[in-house]
């Protein structure tokens, strides 16, 4: 992988691994629980991060192969890989360029990743290349606001000062519409609103699944 491919964020990585524990307190660990629930056979994690998801696989699935490509991150990844109930085996790769074949997959998994991959598009594509036919995309994501001010304020933030301090992060990104568009067939998707901690207010997410054709 090159630098041209991936632009590491080790400022944001160690604040995240900070900040991340009081978020699964304040319920994200139940999201992850939900949104992984009933899966079954091999599973790809897109941005694994810290490994926090790994805890909450069901003894369904066989082996989770997580990539991350942010070296802090992934060092962190690695340990909770080693403590984890089943297989989970953390490699290096990018979004654009997932390293596995073809319908290699039972299942993908994104969680709080789309928000951050260069393209979405090309993401969700490689997705449904990797996920074998009649194979599941899980998903639990930030999405764009749908009411003012929340729409216009997400908007101006993704545009200006957001992103170069949130590791790439896009706050005004409609990734239900987007996981629609890449050909997935929706089969079950709920919104709602979450605040990781204060001062930050109720962020609206989408949790639910879509299946690859």
């Amino acid at each position: 992988m090159s630098d041209a491919t991936f632009k590491a964020h080790p400022f944001f990585a160690r604040m995240y691994l900070r900040m991340s524990p009081n978020a699964e307190e304040r319920g994200q660990a139940e999201y992850r629980a939900e949104m992984l629930a009933g899966l079954t056979g091999r599973v790809l994690e897109l941005g694994a991060g810290n490994g926090l998801n790994f805890g909450h696989y069901p003894s369904t699935v066989t082996e989770v192969v997580a990539v991350e490509p942010e070296p802090t991150l992934r060092a962190a990844g690695q340990e909770a890989a080693a403590n984890a109930r089943i297989p989970v085996k953390v490699v290096e790769g990018v979004a654009d360029g997932l390293p596995a074949a073809d319908g290699e997959f039972d299942a993908a998994v994104a969680s709080l990743v789309l928000c951050s991959v260069p393209d979405q598009a090309t993401a969700l594509a490689e997705l449904k290349r990797v996920i074998r036919p009649g194979g599941e995309l899980r998903f639990y994501e930030h999405v764009k606001p749908t009411k003012q001010p929340g729409a216009a304020l997400a908007t101006f933030a993704e545009k200006t000062f957001w992103p170069p301090i949130a590791g790439g992060c896009h706050p005004a990104r409609k990734t239900g519409e987007a996981i629609e568009a890449a050909g997935f067939e929706m089969e079950a998707c709920r919104r709602f609103g979450f605040s990781p901690g204060t001062p930050v207010p109720p962020i609206p997410h989408i949790i639910g699944r879509a299946r690859r054709p």
